[in-house]
């Protein structure tokens, strides 16, 4: 909660007092409070929050929403005040609202980590990805899974009994042990890929599924994609994480805020242009997209032959050429299952 502690300024006692009310569960003398201190000072930022605060928790989100919006307004360059309204106007359903709000936070703090996740939920309704993730590996029932960078394995362990998944990072942080249907190699993909055989490794079986999700830099992801696909089954699919960006910093190559998302989305692009024969879409599933690809050709040589110049010209694609145009950019589809599973239950087209 903002702090209320006094100040030289005239209402900070009053202001003292609601919060001291509010922290103690007398919400209504909270209002009866405010509602007093807002017929002396109407424009105080703080006290409309307070007054957010108390009538949130009497169950009055209506209204609650309004003090939030109107703390915003009053004080612009404080972005946890931004946050507030923001995650006020999900609630009601204006998303719009939400985002703009949003934005205002990042400009004032580009740091705000909830601003980012609350401008996710704004532009990205729908259940989380790895929840998205969960109903895939469902749905398709893999006999095997890979996915390449596997961090503290929240969307690893989503692969079960009786998948074989291999997990490819050079620093796993594994706070419980994976199950003995799943290995872990301790390497970057570039290395596992130069030194073993995919499928000798997943016991002669193909890929298929696989989640790409490791340097968020154009030149690995398709790296990374091109060593799945001629390790594939027809049918397989090839999930990417981070391809849907939130904004221009957050999607830039080099990291400069708590959220980054990389340009995941560059090689998103390259693969529309390169290989127009994949059936490549973006779920919007939060916080930064999913992207799905299916009809794989294994026998594509096209990125292996070509790999540097698409590298060098899709580097040279600014932000830009996507703000504003996301959603074509990057073939979004909404994150609603029955729209998912569509694209996972196409059939593939024939190759060659």
């Amino acid at each position: 909660m903002l702090s209320t502690q006094p100040d030289n300024d005239p209402a900070a006692a009053a202001l003292a007092n609601a919060d001291g009310e509010i922290q103690a569960g007398r919400y209504r003398e909270a209002v009866r409070l405010l509602e007093a201190l807002h017929a002396r000072h109407p424009d105080q930022p703080r006290a409309n929050y307070l007054h957010g605060v108390a009538l949130a928790m009497l169950g009055d989100r209506s209204a609650a929403h309004e003090r939030f919006v109107r703390a915003a307004q009053l004080a612009p360059s404080d972005s946890a005040l931004q946050c507030y309204a923001a995650a006020a106007c999900i609630e009601q359903g204006q998303r719009a609202e939400a985002a703009r709000y949003c934005r205002a936070a990042l400009a004032a703090d580009p740091q705000c980590r909830p601003a980012y996740d609350l401008l996710a939920s704004a532009e990205l309704p729908g259940e989380h990805y790895l929840k998205l993730l969960a109903r895939i590996h469902a749905h398709l029932r893999p006999s095997t899974y890979v996915e390449i960078g596997i961090f503290a394995g929240a969307s690893f362990q989503l692969a079960l009994p009786p998948t074989i998944a291999i997990g490819i990072d050079p620093a796993p942080q594994f706070e419980a042990p994976p199950s003995p249907s799943h290995r872990i190699f301790r390497q970057t993909s570039d290395s596992f890929f130069a030194d073993r055989d995919l499928v000798q490794e997943l016991g002669g079986r193909l890929v298929d599924l696989a989640l790409i999700d490791g340097m968020h830099h154009l030149e690995f992801v398709l790296r990374d994609f091109l060593n799945l696909e001629r390790h594939c089954a027809p049918d397989a699919t090839i999930l990417v994480h981070d391809c849907f960006p939130l904004d221009e910093i957050s999607a830039a190559r080099e990291r400069t805020t708590a959220f980054w998302s990389g340009d995941v989305w560059r090689a998103l692009l390259a693969l529309k242009k390169w290989r127009p024969d994949l059936a490549l879409h973006t779920v919007g599933a939060p916080p930064t997209g999913l992207g799905v690809i299916r009809n794989l050709d294994p026998a594509s040589r096209v990125l292996a032959e070509n790999l540097d110049r698409i590298c060098a010209e899709f580097r040279a694609v600014g932000y830009e050429t996507i703000a504003g145009r996301k959603s074509e950019a990057l073939n979004l589809v909404p994150n609603d299952w029955r729209d998912v599973q569509a694209l996972l239950d196409a059939p593939a087209r024939a190759v060659g």
